[in-house]
């Protein structure tokens, strides 16, 4: 069980290393657009990503 979370662990970081990595001005305005979200435009976000991974991870199992 471990093992699965680090794996996954280890994948997000990666994958989230890639766009900062690739285009760091993009990264930073995207980031400055985040920050003018208001609370409720971020938790619906956070709500929608962890469905998406929800059924995703439910689908590949």
């Amino acid at each position: 069980m471990w093992h699965d979370l680090l794996v996954a662990l280890a994948l997000m970081l990666v994958i989230e290393g890639i766009f900062p990595f690739a285009n760091p001005s993009a990264m930073r305005r995207a980031l400055t657009e985040f920050a003018l979200i208001n609370d409720r435009g971020l938790r619906l976000t956070g709500l929608a990503s962890m469905v998406v991974g929800v059924v995703l991870l439910y689908v590949v199992r």
